[in-house]
């Protein structure tokens, strides 16, 4: 796959998407960006506002396997990763797989689990496999990890160590909507939506498992400057250096960051980074790698309001002329005109589709190309729009419903593994 078609592809899912789960752009926007880094979410937010309806809505428009785990204190590891049983007839072992073998996973309050189960989804989650038995077991391609949680419910929940916070990817919180997507909402049920019944919506497929992997396959094409490796390197240096945190973020924050700027540049039509696609994701990477000191806690300070703080002070380095492609071989810039595209919904929560930063724009006569004033971190993700009404490119194949394969799914997964003796 082109790297071109990365980004009409990631805003035809958009759209699709958008019919059911109504007024979340910004959510349903880190979580395609999660899944394209090939990393896995933790979504916080209280029941009711639309967690596992964003999940479910994925799998089908994904054309993705999908399997549901409710996670409760009495689930055991093997009701997750499966186990090895006897089997009479055969007169042998063999493996039971899991829920965890499957493409989309939602771990349903996953923090309602003992550490003992939470346990066992760090292998799937880290190596993308499975070992039972001195057995490993490989995982489909893709697998991601959509993991919910309540943050208001203390009795009855166990808190996700360390280890298992840092391999989530983003941490991204739904809020309640607004008071016109509610109205929205409410309409859609009048007129006979039913979240339960989410085949009745009639949803598209967009893409297939196998699509998903081209397009992180695509993302491997932008290009990242060695200045924007150090500004990384010096976000989460900052973080371990602040005056109110006591753990900072770790390597993997860092890797985070770098696979979320690439795939942010691809969405906005460009083949290389600039710091705002660092900046855009910087929050949702780096909101549960945090440990503040007791002390700020104590003052009421967030792991948002610190992570804010580290994006404004950090230095952003120039980047000049050579980094960016110019006109002069027929080549024009990877920018399109801003305006609304026709099929996109109106919503009182849709991040603003931007140009791109203006501190990438050539410095005046006399002025050092390597010196850039840049604005502070973006609240929203912005990309710009892809193309000016009545110039767009042709769709590619596997967006149009003659062309796409049919539903049924194949198995997934063998009954063979490898060994690790």
């Amino acid at each position: 796959m082109e790297l071109s078609q990365v980004s009409q592809m990631f805003e035809a899912i958009e759209d699709e998407v958008r019919r059911v789960f109504v007024g979340q752009d910004e959510v349903l926007s880190n979580v395609l960006v999660a899944m394209l880094a090939r990393g896995h979410v933790l979504l916080e937010g209280v029941p009711g506002v639309g967690k596992t309806l964003l999940v479910r809505t994925l799998g089908q428009v994904l054309g993705c396997h999908f399997r549901r785990v409710q996670f409760t204190p009495d689930l055991m590891p093997s009701d997750v990763t499966g186990s090895t049983l006897y089997n009479t007839q055969k007169g042998e072992f063999e493996f039971k797989h899991g829920p965890v073998f499957t493409h989309i996973l939602l771990a349903d309050e996953v923090n309602r689990a003992p550490a003992k189960t939470q346990s066992a989804m760090l292998e799937s989650m880290a190596e993308r496999s499975v070992t039972v038995d001195g057995v490993t077991h490989p995982l489909p391609s893709p697998y991601f990890v959509l993991a919910t949680q309540n943050p208001l419910e203390s009795a009855g929940t166990y808190a996700l160590p360390e280890a298992q916070l840092d391999r989530f990817l983003f941490k991204v919180l739904i809020k309640h909507p607004v008071k016109e997507v509610e109205e929205q909402l409410l309409r859609n049920v009048r007129d006979g939506f039913d979240a339960a019944e989410l085949d009745a919506a009639k949803l598209r497929r967009i893409t297939t498992a196998q699509g998903l992997v081209q397009m992180q396959r695509a993302i491997s094409q932008v290009q990242v400057d060695d200045k924007i490796i150090s500004y990384i390197a010096d976000l989460v240096g900052v973080t371990r250096r602040h005056r109110a945190v006591q753990i900072g973020a770790s390597p993997r924050a860092a890797i985070a960051l770098l696979q979320t700027a690439r795939v942010e540049a691809a969405v906005q039509g460009r083949n290389f980074v600039v710091p705002d696609d660092v900046k855009t994701h910087g929050a949702a990477v780096l909101r549960h790698r945090i440990i503040l000191q007791p002390d700020a806690e104590i003052e009421g300070v967030t792991t948002d309001e610190v992570v804010a703080s580290v994006l404004h002070e950090t230095q952003v380095p120039g980047m000049g002329e050579s980094h960016r492609p110019t006109a002069s071989a027929g080549h024009r810039p990877a920018q399109a005109p801003h305006h609304a595209p026709a099929h996109a919904p109106h919503s009182a929560q849709a991040p603003a589709r931007a140009q791109g930063h203006q501190g990438w724009a050539a410095p005046p006569p006399g002025q050092d190309q390597t010196q850039l004033d840049m604005d502070p971190a973006p609240s929203a993700p912005a990309r710009p729009a892809h193309a000016p009404s009545g110039s767009a490119p042709a769709r590619p194949a596997g967006l149009d419903p003659d062309t796409i394969p049919p539903t049924g799914m194949g198995p997934l997964s063998g009954g063979g593994g490898r060994s690790d003796h």
